[in-house]
């Protein structure tokens, strides 16, 4: 729910898996086991997360529920595919197909072997793609330019109700930044990650 009005913003896809597409190319085959905001993963392992959570969350949008969506991320470290930069377009297009459809946010699914209802999975997947694009755009240099309502989400997704306390390992300990900080950098910061962060840090 949006904190401010008591609304769910709405939103898209599309923008966020666009920025994503858009990184791709900039991508060199040398900066692959450089560090990222994930202290966990290398560049490397950021884009093979990103490629099980799309598959992930894309069968989730088309109620596939299997494989894909029973597994905890947890579970291993994950492995970048050969052909990655092939793969992951075609799946953030599916992805955003999947979503796009009335009934992926109606009713229940799974992701990460979590059930949820349709709507809250749609906005677990957007908030995905905006802090793992914002991670992957700065452990590569490259700029990021997330749309204002997919950062809206990824604010209300990362933000407690409530006074609610955050879900333990799910996001680190928020970062201080001043409210009148840049919308990025709050929705950032909320999920534990420094709006200052460079790969030397």
């Amino acid at each position: 729910m949006d904190k401010e009005n008591g609304t769910t913003p709405a939103f898209e896809l599309e923008p966020a898996a666009r920025q994503i597409a858009g990184l791709l190319d900039g991508i060199d085959d040398g900066c692959l086991t450089d560090p990222t905001p994930c202290p966990d993963y290398a560049v490397r392992e950021l884009l093979a997360h990103l490629v099980g959570l799309v598959t992930a969350f894309r069968d989730a949008g088309r109620k596939n529920l299997g494989p894909t969506t029973d597994t905890s991320p947890d579970t291993a470290l994950p492995v970048l595919p050969d052909g990655w930069r092939e793969a992951l377009p075609p799946l953030l297009d599916e992805l955003v197909a999947a979503w796009r459809d009335p009934a992926a946010r109606q009713g229940m699914t799974r992701a990460g072997g979590v059930d949820l209802p349709g709507e809250v999975a749609a906005m677990v997947a957007l908030n995905e793609l905006v802090l793992h694009g914002w991670d992957l755009a700065r452990s590569t240099g490259q700029k990021y330019e997330a749309d204002e309502a997919s950062l809206r989400v990824s604010l209300v997704m990362t933000t407690p109700s409530d006074g609610s306390p955050r879900p333990e390992g799910l996001f680190g300990p928020p970062v201080p930044v001043p409210a009148d900080a840049p919308l990025v950098d709050r929705a950032v910061a909320m999920s534990g990650r420094r709006p200052d962060w460079q790969p030397d840090r």
